[in-house]
């Protein structure tokens, strides 16, 4: 059997490159922080940590899926 080279190696010009994946941690971070904050506004500081938490990582998944459509 022959050594085929790949199809498209790494160093080939004509290769497109894909665009980098960006990241969503500090998404989930943000609604950590900022999901408290609200909550203490409507005396509900749990509750704003749990629904920053949800809402930051909801925000994250559909990053990923986004990044991975492209």
């Amino acid at each position: 059997m022959a050594n085929n080279p790949p199809a498209n190696p790494p160093g080939n010009p004509d290769t497109p490159a894909k665009p980098p994946r960006r990241g969503g941690g500090c998404l989930i971070a943000a609604g950590v922080l900022i999901g408290p904050v609200i909550g203490v506004m409507f005396g509900e500081t749990s509750i704003g940590l749990v629904a920053g938490l949800v809402i930051g990582i909801l925000a994250a998944v559909a990053l990923a899926v986004a990044d991975r459509q492209r």
